[in-house]
């Protein structure tokens, strides 16, 4: 691999020319598609099969179609005085009249019809207009939502308190704010710093950006072919700008470092791209296998957000592999400071510093092995105790503040919290009509019912409907416990099959199922880790320490995510509105993302161990020069990582703000625990044992990571007396 992949880099550099407008026409043409052909995305999630979604189905066909998202207007008469006066009850018949003419509206409820009063009391003081669109979940266009929005502020002039919320309401994620862009010019200042030269560090950032624009582009235009999460191209751009910038810093390091051994620019770029490339594949082949592997979960919106991320990063790996050596050639030696441009020139050979705080570091705890892990251990295993508490829904309430949530606050107050998650009890077959009536007392005496009222019956009284409010709010625990007993209590009533459904119902079981499948993604993304590690390390023991890791910084990173947003320790750090139960793609998605990055901190920094060690230096010396050789552009690599994640917690939308946090601090535990100290000092801990493979795994194919390969073909002398150490152990 490493051969070829030089022979990749040399060409780019040889033709750098077409190979910078091939991408640019890449880019040009993705933004062009992405503005003809891109669609909307949903901000709903359910998943196909589940006994609510069918159940939602079932009943959009037997009660007139699928019904279209839907938003409450929500009335508040003023202090001391009620809804039934003539004055108030006539301002709300002119805005319910309002709501019923404006664009992708179907209908808009009088909240005084007799038929269906939605009035809390017979002197009201709060009242609330179903406004129903014609867009399903999700759908409703930002135009739609911001004429809702203009006709509820007119509504304001009337005296009344006047707030609206619901699922058609909900705006999408947004990326590109303050924020956001405060963690891009961290990144820039780190990338500065780690090359001394703005130049390099721009250029490092420009082609991160072209690769992560290719790639959400690319989703974008997916939208328009398929209905695809809103989260989904978020997620997308967060990964692929992190690893983009991540790759090029890796191949422009080693770049540097050959110009410094000596090496013409064309032969630095080549020897870059087989080397550190070799290295950028194989963790960059992690994580695309960690997030494509989210398919065999079997939910389908989190399989359409693993493959849009791992494009991403497919995308973000070749921009790595020819992008980069391309540009690479047109800079040549001034990718180095200028103070060392003159000693290349006069063919001056720079030696790796052997002093310095990395180390020191490395010497200390390496010589204090036993200390150093304990502590390491000990220190995430005290991080990870919340984990232990974890919480998990799919329901997250609005922003504090906002109009939403002051809407679900005043329907809490009038009708009750769990007046904002209803539930649907569905009846069908032959007598459902009949079993919907006989029920209503049963349901009506279970934990946590508020009340029970008949819903709908169709015509030949083969299906039927029980409208069921909670006590508990939607996000309560108490809610999905509630969910779970009404289906024990029903079962199948002679004959008449029962499903019990609604939006909540269907976020309780899609919590359900991914609660499920977190312990098999588990074991599944451990043992893909084990077997790369082996393919790269040859080794055993090395890719169990890596793994053993890797589970102590996942139970970390959740652990003081729990800590934050279910606890609410340090909320105001993060400018968190609201505690509660984690968003349930927090989980599985931070394991998929955190373990193709802990991989590649793991890659590259016991690569340079082990190519020191197959070099036949002693096992602590390998270790020392390996982490001196590759710590400082992992250190850098993790705090420009943390610095992009980190951009995206202050400003973002519930689910992208926990999995970012949950991201930095993993990056952070990651890095600076486990890579840095605690498998430094585990190897050590082992000596000449950790590189020990058996004999009856010699067939497995070797990856050479490291480029031996490579250097064997510069160096044919030296490859002849190649020292046992580069072999099976």
């Amino acid at each position: 691999m490493a051969v070829l992949l030089s022979r990749l880099g040399a060409f780019s550099h040889r033709r750098r020319v077409p190979v910078l407008l091939v991408w640019l026409v890449l880019l040009v043409a993705g933004g062009t598609g992405a503005v003809t052909l891109g669609g909307e995305t949903s901000s709903s999630f359910a998943i196909p099969g589940q006994e609510s979604t069918n159940a939602l189905e079932r009943i959009g066909e037997e009660f007139g179609g699928v019904a279209g998202a839907t938003a409450r207007v929500v009335f508040e008469a003023p202090e001391g005085q009620t809804l039934a006066g003539p004055e108030n009850a006539a301002s709300i018949q002119a805005v319910v009249a309002e709501l019923g003419r404006l664009p992708g509206v179907v209908s808009a409820a009088d909240p005084f019809d007799p038929r269906n009063p939605a009035v809390n009391s017979a002197q009201p003081t709060v009242a609330y207009s179903t406004v129903t669109f014609d867009a399903a979940p999700g759908e409703v266009t930002p135009e739609q939502q911001d004429a809702l929005g203009a006709a509820v502020e007119d509504a304001r002039g009337s005296g009344l308190t006047v707030e609206v919320g619901g699922e058609a309401v909900q705006e999408p994620p947004h990326v590109g704010g303050p924020a956001e862009v405060i963690g891009v010019v961290v990144a820039l200042l780190v990338l500065a710093v780690t090359f001394g030269s703005l130049l390099v560090a721009g250029m490092n950032l420009l082609t991160a950006v072209v690769g992560v624009g290719i790639g959400v582009l690319g989703v974008t235009i997916a939208t328009g072919f398929t209905e695809l999460s809103s989260t989904t191209p978020i997620l997308a751009a967060m990964l692929g700008l992190a690893v983009g910038i991540d790759y090029a810093l890796f191949i422009i390091t080693r770049y540097r470092q050959e110009l410094g051994h000596g090496s013409d620019v064309g032969t630095a770029v080549a020897t870059a791209v087989g080397t550190a490339g070799s290295a950028v594949v194989t963790a960059g082949l992690t994580v695309v296998i960690a997030l494509a592997g989210l398919s065999v979960v079997g939910i389908p919106f989190l399989t359409q957000m693993g493959v849009a991320a791992a494009a991403t990063i497919v995308v973000a790996v070749l921009v790595a592999l020819t992008l980069v050596p391309a540009v690479l050639g047109f800079l040549g030696v001034r990718a180095l400071p200028r103070r060392q441009r003159a000693a290349v020139a006069e063919g001056a050979v720079r030696t790796p510093a052997g002093r310095g705080v990395l180390a020191g570091w490395v010497a200390t705890v390496t010589g204090r092995r036993v200390l150093a892990l304990l502590a390491s251990v000990v220190a995430l295993g005290v991080v990870a105790v919340p984990f232990a508490s974890m919480q998990t829904t799919l329901v997250q309430d609005p922003p504090e503040g906002s109009t939403a949530a002051r809407a679900q606050e005043l329907l809490a107050e009038g009708f009750g919290a769990g007046f904002n998650g209803p539930l649907v009890v569905l009846f069908e077959g032959d007598g459902a009509a009949a079993a919907a009536q006989q029920a209503l007392g049963a349901v009506s005496e279970v934990d946590d019912v508020a009340r029970a009222v008949p819903g709908q019956t169709n015509g030949d009284g083969t299906a039927a409907t029980l409208n069921v409010i909670p006590e508990s709010g939607p996000a309560d625990p108490a809610t999905e416990q509630l969910v779970s007993d009404l289906r024990t209590e029903l079962g199948d009533l002679d004959g008449v099959e029962v499903s019990v459904t609604g939006q909540t119902a269907v976020s309780v079981d899609v919590a359900q199922a991914l609660d499920e499948a977190l312990p098999v993604y588990l074991v599944l993304v451990v043992g893909l880790a084990l077997v790369l590690l082996v393919l790269v390390f040859r080794s055993l023991l090395v890719p169990l320490v890596g793994v053993l890791g890797f589970l102590l910084t996942v139970g970390a990173s959740l652990g003081a995510t729990v800590a934050v947003f279910q606890w609410g320790w340090i909320a105001g750090a993060v400018n968190l509105d609201a505690t509660g139960p984690l968003v349930s793609l927090t989980p599985i998605l931070v394991i998929g993302i955190l373990f193709g990055l802990a991989m590649d901190y793991q890659i590259f920094l016991v690569s340079r161990m082990h190519e020191a060690h197959s070099s036949g230096a002693e096992p602590l010396t390998a270790i020392r020069t390996g982490f001196r050789q590759a710590a400082p552009v992992v250190v850098a690599a993790a705090l420009i990582m943390f610095s992009v994640f980190a951009g995206f917690v202050p400003a973002g939308e519930a689910t992208i703000k926990m999995i970012a946090f949950a991201l930095a601090m993993g990056i952070l535990f990651d890095a600076f625990v486990v890579r840095m100290v605690l498998v430094p000092a585990a190897l050590a801990l082992l000596g000449e044992r950790a590189w020990w493979l058996p004999r009856w795994l010699g067939w497995l194919p070797r990856l050479d990571v490291e480029g031996v390969a490579l250097e064997q073909r510069r160096h044919p002398a030296a490859a002849e007396h190649e020292p046992v150490g580069a072999g099976t152990h």
